[in-house]
């Protein structure tokens, strides 16, 4: 019997394989625009269990890589070809295979002269991509990261993963929304500023982008100290100045920061975002303190609220749930998401919203969602229905 254009695809992948060939594989080309997987990347590696196939899973704010043993890897790829994408690309050696599914289900496949012909490495990657620089970096002496000679800190480890990872996670963020070209970047209760510099630094020196960053510090003494840096690395676009998150004066702000802001002052970040018009609002949640108060389900969740611990896991998870709705109704496009592993910090959720909508109107439909939970849990008001005045 003959086999059809994805018999063909997927039994040339075995054979590259098998006979060494294999270089990498692509998925594009989503079936559905609202799944948020955009990409899949596979390579060869190898690793001390033995040879594998290594699955990079594109998403907008983040990669999940996979290692999957070579039977598993397919039937992925068969399922995920089947389910999810329309295009698969496959690169050899001896030859490209292109396999397109239209949208009536039939199949397409061209082969080609192979674009790459020396097979690739399959040495484990253990490298990761640092967006910010040891070496010669100011700001990270300044701040105690690094040592004279550029070297990480052994106890600055976890520090400089988490300030790595914000910056991956904002790139991508700026990436996809429309800022302008001089941009303005309010960072709220910025501490001693070990994410901001980084910010600052990857926005104008890397991208070359023209960023101009306030970072917002109530301390006095930390207000200083991070001008000083600012000026000794050159950063002419970068300043701090005193003041609450609540209370400070900002300029046209396009995008708002506010990392581990405790309690209710996250909601004042948030609130301050949506009134600015802010196209981009990024919030780090710290302490839940003011909905746990007023929690008292009168109800079946009274199983979960009778356990201390679970009681202010669910404190959290409703409070920010409560935030991302808000921001939704107000035509922001929203996600919540872990910004790095617990194993570097506890405070590791993230919520962004980016403006996708120009409308002055609330959803009310997405604030009645608001209230159906405030009704289960027994709550009066969330302060960023206060603050909004909803």
């Amino acid at each position: 019997m003959q086999k059809n254009d994805t018999e063909i695809f997927f039994s040339s992948l075995q054979e590259s394989i098998s006979q060494n060939q294999f270089i990498k594989l692509t998925l594009s080309d989503r079936r559905y625009k609202s799944n948020e997987l955009k990409n899949v990347f596979v390579k060869p590696v190898q690793l001390k269990s033995g040879f594998n196939l290594s699955f990079v899973y594109r998403y907008p704010t983040k990669d999940v890589t996979k290692n999957y043993e070579v039977a598993e890897a397919i039937t992925t790829l068969q399922h995920m070809l089947d389910k999810d994408f329309f295009k698969a690309d496959l690169f050899t050696t001896a030859k490209d295979f292109h396999l397109t599914i239209t949208k009536s289900g039939k199949t397409i496949l061209t082969q080609k002269s192979a674009a790459i012909t020396e097979p690739p490495s399959t040495e484990h990657d253990k490298t990761k991509k640092r967006y910010v620089k040891p070496e010669n970096n100011i700001y990270l002496r300044e701040l105690g990261i690094t040592s004279a000679e550029g070297k990480v800190k052994s106890d600055k480890q976890d520090k400089f993963r988490q300030i790595n990872k914000y910056v991956e996670i904002v790139e991508s963020i700026v990436e996809s929304a429309a800022l302008p070209a001089n941009f303005q970047i309010a960072d709220m209760g910025a501490g001693k500023g070990y994410l901001t510099f980084a910010l600052y630094d990857y926005l104008t020196n890397v991208l070359n982008l023209s960023p101009q960053i306030t970072g917002i510090e109530m301390r006095q003494n930390l207000v200083d100290t991070c001008n000083q840096i600012a000026q000794k690395a050159n950063f002419a676009k970068l300043n701090f100045q005193n003041g609450s998150i609540d209370t400070a004066e900002l300029p046209a702000t396009d995008m708002l920061i506010a990392l581990h802001a405790c309690d209710t002052a996250t909601d004042q970040a948030i609130y301050r975002g949506i009134k600015a018009e802010a196209k981009v609002i990024i919030c780090a949640p710290c302490c839940h303190k003011q909905i746990r108060k007023q929690i008292h389900p009168a109800n079946d969740l009274k199983a979960i609220t009778q356990f201390g611990i679970l009681e202010e896991r669910q404190s959290e998870i409703l409070t920010d749930t409560i935030r991302a709705l808000i921001l939704e109704a107000h035509g922001y496009k929203t996600k919540v998401f872990e910004f790095i592993s617990t194993e570097h910090t506890p405070k590791n959720i993230l919520i962004v919203g980016v403006k996708t909508s120009t409308e002055k109107v609330l959803r009310k439909e997405i604030l009645e969602q608001v209230k159906n939970l405030k009704a289960l849990f027994g709550i009066e008001q969330h302060e960023l229905e206060k603050l909004i005045g909803i």
